[in-house]
């Protein structure tokens, strides 16, 4: 299981916690310093059967700085892909990808459920 995070961030500090209360076994990766890459993106967006703006990190300065929710709309799905590769900080987080089960953000009773 590759668990891909952000160490400041709060929710992902939460999401590490619920994993190692578990003893649930993963990898860890640091997305700013290890950022997704344009075809591993577009494979777990095809896994994960959700909409791609879901892997953008809509709270984030750069999302808002960008004003992204505002051009997201008018880009092809090569294009987001292709932005969210460029940046760790735009891209949801933490991210859980076990085999064919891809997970985005931090929701417990999801998580529960599904690991």
């Amino acid at each position: 299981m590759l668990f891909i995070q952000y160490p400041k961030c709060t929710t992902c500090r939460k999401a590490k916690k619920w994993l190692d209360e578990r003893q649930v076994q993963y990898t860890d990766r640091h997305i700013v310093e290890d950022n997704p890459t344009y075809e591993e993106l577009k494979e777990w967006h095809e896994k994960s059967g959700l909409p791609l703006k879901r892997f953008f990190n809509t709270s984030g300065m750069l999302y808002k700085s960008m004003q992204l929710k505002d051009k997201l709309a008018d880009m092809s799905e090569d294009e987001q892909l292709k932005l969210l590769a460029s940046d760790g900080m735009l891209v949801k987080r933490p991210l859980v990808i076990d085999g064919d089960r891809v997970l985005v953000g931090f929701k417990e009773a999801e998580w529960e459920e599904r690991l």
